[in-house]
């Protein structure tokens, strides 16, 4: 989950099964892509990317030597939630996936909350986002982990896309992103909207309000930002390469804690790429290691969020049972219902999802409006 390059161009189980693949070179280098595939550096990005943690190490500079007030630190960590919401309950649990249905209002909120954590607009996210998921650790995944941890973390935005990246993603049904008014909006102002309120509303609030220096207030909001995508692209990056695997030994995703942390719930992601329409996009029973979770229930609470597709415990069972890496345990549930598997789609509304997939998340859904 990241920007594309058009904008800036846990059971006890052994170490073993905790880090699959060895910490080594290769892990980092990757490999290179398919024969005749020749990568294009995009040297304006890699500009950009070297001033932005530039100046996002200074601001962490400014953090450790006490030199910001205590009103702007929290300022920028509420940010960073807000605008993260936009991205994991927004763009990718909502429209990426559709693991439910959000009302106008919530899905204008999250419009905003997107702009705000500037990773391209919501089209283009979810584009990319498909196809990653229809074509993961392939040449058509645009941050194909087998091409090494700098690659998917960052690296997919330094240069140009993998023609397969390109072509593969036309395959990809957009029609229903196309078609919600919130997100032609959005496509229509998106460049102002980022500008308001990615750098100039976070840059004046703690300018004006927290009480720092204008080049200071200017630093934290760029800081801060980096920040936030860094946190994205763990999942990229990280969820790909360490951590356990059970629902699914044969895929590169995995389960970090670590990443749940930075990506406010996104951590989870080898249960996350074997069931992707389940909108807690982890199988936990509670919220300690998934805040978009319990922001969604509080927004079912309210009647905002509806029809939130999950996955039965059964399921979970027989595709643990089939193919996991023997690292599962039962998570404890606080309530919530539980769907099934496809193999290889993006979400709820894929072409090539199970019939019996279908059946048994409609299923769930007619169980909770009874």
């Amino acid at each position: 989950m990241a920007p594309n390059e058009s904008l800036i161009d846990d059971g006890s189980v052994t170490l073993e099964k905790k880090l699959p693949h060895p910490i080594d070179e290769d892990l980092w280098k990757g490999e290179e892509a398919s024969p005749g595939y020749k990568k294009e550096i995009v040297w304006r990005n890699v500009l950009i990317f070297i001033v932005l943690h530039s100046i996002c190490f200074y601001s962490l500079y400014l953090l450790f030597t006490f030199q910001l007030k205590i009103a702007t630190i929290l300022f920028c960590y509420l940010f960073i939630i807000f605008a993260g919401f936009g991205i994991t309950a927004g763009a990718h649990r909502l429209w990426a996936h559709r693991t439910y249905t959000a009302n106008l209002p919530l899905r204008i909120y999250l419009m905003l909350a997107q702009c705000a954590a500037l990773q391209n607009d919501i089209y283009e996210w979810v584009r990319d986002h498909r196809v990653h998921h229809k074509f993961t650790d392939t040449d058509a995944d645009p941050h194909n982990a087998n091409r090494g941890f700098f690659f998917s973390h960052m690296g997919w935005l330094m240069c140009k896309k993998h023609p397969d990246v390109i072509s593969k993603g036309k395959t990809v049904d957009m029609s229903d992103v196309l078609n919600d008014p919130v997100v032609k909006f959005q496509k229509k102002f998106y460049i102002p909207l980022v500008l308001l309120l990615n750098l100039f509303f976070p840059t004046y609030v703690i300018w004006k309000f927290c009480g720092e220096e204008f080049w200071t207030a200017l630093i934290c909001s760029i800081g801060k930002y980096v920040i936030s995508l860094n946190g994205t692209w763990l999942v990229n990056s990280y969820a790909h390469i360490w951590g356990m695997k059970p629902y699914d030994k044969n895929i590169k995703s995995t389960e970090s804690k670590f990443v749940a942390v930075f990506a406010i719930g996104e951590g989870w992601h080898n249960y996350h790429h074997v069931f992707p329409w389940d909108y807690k996009a982890a199988e936990l029973g509670n919220y300690a290691w998934n805040f978009t979770t319990c922001f969604l229930d509080c927004m079912a609470k309210i009647g905002w969020a509806t029809d939130l597709k999950t996955t039965p415990e059964e399921m979970v069972r027989q595709r643990v049972a089939r193919t996991g890496d023997g690292s599962w345990k039962k998570k404890t549930s606080v309530g919530h219902h539980h769907h099934h598997q496809g193999e290889s789609i993006w979400g709820w509304g894929d072409k090539d999802m199970k019939q019996e997939d279908i059946i048994a998340v409609q299923r769930g859904l007619n169980r909770q409006k009874a």
